[in-house]
């Protein structure tokens, strides 16, 4: 979950996000799960470091598996035992994600959104604000 307006410092006509994600971000509750079940793993673990790293947060693995667990536990969450984080669910995800470009770091440092991947979690951010699926 989110825990403040959502913001890239430094990125030109980024403006905090409405209130409605504001406010879900405060109360940190998830994402209804219709908003998000759309959304691919790999746009959902982009969110998650954008989340993280907004204000100048260090996303490190461990953080990482638990506000994507928070956001979406549907999604990352043990298919058996829903109410527990499955932190294998991330770690093909963020290869493909590093491959592509869109971040760096590893899960022994940190993670970071590279210019192409801050772009898509703010696209990202903005479908959640409209409440409409990717």
């Amino acid at each position: 979950m989110v825990e403040h307006c959502i913001h890239i410092a430094g990125v030109r006509g980024s403006n905090p996000l409405p209130s409605t994600i504001s406010k879900a971000m405060k109360k940190k509750v998830s994402f209804a799960e219709e908003l998000y079940k759309k959304v691919s793993v790999n746009n959902l673990i982009i969110f998650g470091i954008y989340s993280i790293n907004r204000n100048g947060k260090e996303c490190t693995f461990e953080p990482l598996v638990k506000k994507c667990f928070t956001l979406f536990p549907k999604v990352f969450s043990f298919s058996r035992y829903s109410k527990w984080p499955d932190a294998r669910k991330l770690d093909r995800p963020l290869r493909t994600l590093r491959n592509q470009k869109l971040i760096s770091g590893d899960p022994k440092s940190s993670f970071t959104l590279t210019k192409r991947g801050r772009k898509i979690a703010l696209e990202i951010a903005k479908a959640f604000t409209q409440k409409r699926l990717l």
